[in-house]
């Protein structure tokens, strides 16, 4: 009993004058009905009440608000005390606005002793002992983070609370102070523009607006009226946020401040527009980062409207920011987010953990946390492409490209022109891929992480390519042009067999047709690869043969899963075929066997779309025999060699496709029997004996080149292309399709032959007409029904007229020229010589050929780029959101748990890390934790 009485006499509540039982003000805030619970539970509370001063000053991190600030408790209160969230909204923005142009922001950074002292002196006297306006600026910031996207994902697109509280203009009384979010003491304290972007090819209207006056300040031009009405709150928002962008003591370094103005538009970084450098900012980097992930937050609105009105029902945010900026804003912003971007691997900008222990194998493993300088790049490469990529609404190109009033950032991007600043982008672009090269091309595996940027990386470089024709121009020129079609190349291989990332093919795929479809690229083609390619990938030969196996590798091993990536792969190869020089025989064979493939029944049968991929080979190879026959004897001997396959697929048919498909299913069928009932003889059968035996398939490819095989049993081979590559069409397909079945009218630049050609041509239709007749009176049943319900996908039936429609325009007269006349001296070679010498005899033959008095004249080169759509461009946009998204779901998880309606979103199962031996050997059990994978499912 006395024990008891003991007990009974300690207090309550245990004090903790150092908070060494928890941080109780935190929890009190999640569960304690004053918290935010308050929020949705008490009506109209009043701007002046005390409730709202705890968002502010509470929180440390950005992990603290969206630990104790959830979606759902935003949700929640949107719903039943709408009023509440307004008031909060107002009073943040208004808190942060006052705090922006308050002499004591941005407060003197402290050491990490004098920074413990001070907390612990706060803990134990009572908070708001020592007020602190930059963390206080931070939590503005992290809990606007919080509540937009809540508020974003009203179901009504045109929500009125968003028009309501974030655009509504309030008209000025008398009096009243019109200075927008800073004030006075806001002020830039540049003179002096930092350089001009000018171009001597622009038009007289570009001309006069380089000359016209500096705008004013954004607080200034945001309103139409600037006598009659305030700037809405979202129009300020954007103003402070670009005016803590470049704040001395927040995000620049305070031996730049002029004066008492704080305000300096200096670019972040040496680079594009700036030969000098503001000096150490390491200091600053996660403050940078909080500034651009609000803004990417108010970027982020166009996610939560339907892919179909994407057009029509643009984000105000984003318009308001690409449009309505002054000049000097658009310029400072843009070549910041860039320079910081392309220093991503400069030794100068790496901070401590990059310069040291960062570059120890395994650190990232070992380290907690994020780099802020990576965090930084991201974040800068994330908001970057976003407005590079934004053409909705009135900010769509017009016919001559972007200009200063649809999107002032993609017009600026087309007008840099000065070849240092090419030089510096490039070289950016070029540091980054090789450094994500050596993560994976390492002696210990997974000893460096690889860069979490490289797919900004990539659509960054599609969108330097896509609207600044010098920066085009230069890179092409550039020794660093192979470099850059081997590193793009490698990628897609890395990446193939990995379904999530398969819309980054897509963009891979689309960007190496563009620059396929330039005349520099296809003369850097004979050149020799010079960067350090993954042994796996390596080959032998110039960039066109890596180029070409490359290809191959992308449609051969993966199963048809990437096969709406195909046509523009292969239109790659055909806009490149001019071009190719000393083709060897690896790659002669690899366009071949992809020529087989596409002419197969089965895959030229399946699918209305098929067609055209053969269309595209047969002008590849034309290109190749119309520019450097002489140049490529392996590639003319394997053609002469598969000139049976050439042959037939003049003669092709409707009746003889089908016939052809039934005859390998019944062959298929008879083997599976007869494997069923030698299961007990397999022991003392031959190895050689085995129908798909290494041996055996050898022989029938050989016996193929040789052309004594005939076409459908050497499409059998595995070693030809995958069997589901051209028998089994892919699973899905997208419905952007930019091309067109190909027929004689689409297909400009398509040789005219001459008299003689055109004579054998019409004779080989002529006998294919007659042999289509013979064939369509014997169709069988069987074959209709085959036809009907097992050739087709989707519902597709072919039909005679269809197959006509397209094998009337297939350029194979160039092939047939050439085999007529060189088949008759490479048999002649081969029957005078012995196999040993016939083959180097028939190459020296080949490579002296000429054939101009035969061949029609090279018509003048029509590559074919690629053309943008409503649909592709959808898809692009969803593509970078959807990456941006997935980034974002850790570790603050920022969309989280909102309805992104842009795309879909498909949560994967928490799995196991898999980690190499090595990495256990070397941590332990250290690392015995899960996580989770998340992927983005587009909309296509």
């Amino acid at each position: 009993m006395d024990g008891l009485k003991m007990f009974s006499k300690l207090p309550q509540k245990i004090p903790d004058p150092f908070n060494l039982l928890g941080d109780q003000p935190k929890l009190a805030f999640r569960s304690q009905p004053g918290g935010i619970a308050r929020l949705a539970t008490t009506r109209n509370i009043s701007e002046r009440d005390s409730y709202w001063d705890q968002y502010v000053v509470l929180f440390d991190s950005a992990s603290d608000v969206f630990t104790l600030i959830s979606h759902n408790d935003i949700r929640r209160a949107l719903y039943e005390a709408p009023e509440n969230v307004a008031t909060l909204i107002r009073v943040i923005t208004s808190r942060l606005f006052n705090l922006v142009s308050d002499h004591t922001f941005p407060a003197p950074p402290s050491s990490p002793v004098t920074s413990l002292a001070s907390s612990l002196y706060r803990t134990g006297t009572g908070a708001g002992a020592e007020r602190n306006a930059t963390k206080e600026v931070l939590n503005c910031i992290r809990v606007l983070q919080r509540v937009l996207p809540a508020v974003f994902d009203i179901e009504s697109e045109t929500s009125k609370f968003e028009l309501e509280v974030l655009w509504k203009r309030v008209e000025v009384q008398e009096g009243s102070n019109t200075s927008g979010a800073g004030g006075p003491a806001v002020e830039d304290a540049s003179a002096q523009p930092q350089f001009v972007i000018e171009d001597e090819e622009d038009s007289d209207e570009d001309e006069d607006a380089e000359r016209a006056p500096k705008s004013p300040p954004a607080q200034a031009q945001s309103t139409e009226k600037p006598k009659e009405t305030h700037p809405s709150i979202a129009e300020r928002l954007f103003s402070c946020l670009i005016d803590l962008m470049f704040c001395c003591g927040f995000t620049l370094p305070t031996k730049i401040q002029v004066d008492h103005y704080k305000i300096n538009y200096v670019i972040w970084e040496k680079g594009v527009g700036s030969t000098a450098d503001p000096g150490p900012s390491q200091q600053y980097e996660s403050n940078k980062t909080e500034v651009l992930r609000l803004l990417l937050v108010l970027l982020s609105r166009q996610i939560y409207v339907p892919p179909s009105n994407l057009f029509t029902s643009p984000s105000s945010y984003t318009l308001h920011f690409v449009q309505k900026l002054p000049r000097r804003d658009v310029l400072t912003v843009l070549c910041s987010l860039m320079n910081t971007a392309m220093n991503a691997t400069h030794p100068g900008n790496a901070n401590v953990m990059g310069t040291v222990a960062g570059r120890l194998p395994y650190n990232h493993l070992l380290m907690k946390g994020e780099d802020p300088r990576t965090t930084l790049v991201s974040t800068c490469f994330q908001v970057l492409c976003v407005l590079l990529d934004f053409q909705s609404g009135s900010a769509r190109d017009e016919a001559s490209g972007p200009t200063a009033k649809t999107n002032a950032f993609r017009y600026f991007i087309a007008k840099l022109h000065r070849p240092t600043d090419l030089s510096f982008i490039l070289n950016g672009i070029v540091g980054i891929f090789e450094d994500h090269m050596s993560s994976v091309n390492g002696l210990l595996p997974g000893a460096k992480k690889s860069a979490p940027y490289m797919v900004e990386t990539i659509v960054f470089l599609w969108k330097m390519v896509e609207l600044n024709k010098k920066f085009r121009a230069y890179l092409l020129d550039s020794e660093k042009a192979v470099d850059i079609l081997a590193y793009l190349l490698c990628y897609s291989l890395e990446i193939k067999d990995k379904p999530e990332q398969h819309g980054m093919c897509r963009v891979l795929s689309y960007l190496i047709q563009s620059l396929s479809a330039e005349r520099a690229f296809g003369m850097r083609l004979s050149s020799p690869v010079k960067t350090q390619i993954p042994p796996k990938f390596a080959t032998p030969g110039n960039a066109g043969d890596f180029m070409i196996q490359s290809i191959y590798a992308m449609v051969a091993t993966t199963s048809g899963t990437l096969n709406s990536l195909y046509p523009a792969l292969i239109i790659a190869l055909s806009n490149s075929a001019p071009y190719f020089k000393n083709l060897s025989v690896t790659s002669s064979a690899r366009l071949l066997q992809l020529f087989t493939a596409f002419s197969n029944p089965s895959f030229l049968l399946s699918d209305e779309g098929h067609p055209r991929l053969l269309f595209f080979m047969l002008e590849a190879f034309n290109g190749v025999l119309l520019h450097n026959l002489s140049d490529n004897p392996n590639l003319a001997y394997g053609i002469i060699r598969a000139h049976k396959q050439f042959e037939d697929l003049g003669t092709f048919t409707l009746g003889r496709g089908l016939r052809e498909i039934r005859r390998v299913q019944q062959a298929k069928e008879e083997r599976a029997k007869q494997g069923k009932g030698s299961i007990n003889k397999g022991k003392n059968r031959a190895p050689d004996e085995e129908e798909g035996a290494p041996a055996s398939e050898k022989a029938r490819l050989l016996r193929n080149e040789t052309g004594s095989l005939d076409l459908p049993r050497s499409t059998e081979s595995t070693d030809t292309l995958p069997e589901g590559a051209h028998t089994r069409p892919a699973e899905d397909e997208s419905a952007t399709r930019p091309l067109m079945s190909p027929t004689a009218a689409e297909t400009p630049g398509l040789p005219s032959p001459p008299g003689g050609s055109a004579a054998m041509s019409e004779k080989a239709r002529g006998k294919m007409r007659a042999a289509g007749r013979s064939l369509s009176g014997d169709m069988t049943g069987s074959l209709e029904r085959l036809a009907a319900a097992g050739v087709g996908r989707n519902g597709f039936v072919p039909t005679q007229e269809w197959v006509s429609s397209w094998h009337q325009g297939l350029p194979l007269d160039i092939p047939m020229l050439v085999i007529s006349e060189l088949l008759p001296k490479v048999q002649n070679l081969q029957a005078s010589l012995n196999a040993t010498t016939a083959n180097s005899a028939i190459i020296d033959m080949l490579r002296s050929a000429n054939l101009e008095h035969v061949l029609p004249k090279a018509p003048p080169l029509s590559p074919r780029k690629f053309q943008w759509s409503d649909a592709s461009i959808v898809w692009l946009t969803s593509l970078i959101w959807g990456e941006i998204y997935v980034r974002g779901m850790t570790p603050l998880g920022i969309w989280n748990s909102t309805a992104v309606r842009l795309f879909y979103v498909k949560h994967a199962q928490a799995h196991q890390r898999q980690i190499t031996e090595t990495v256990t050997n070397v941590v332990g059990g250290l690392l015995g934790r899960t996580e989770s994978s998340q992927s983005v499912g587009r909309r296509q």
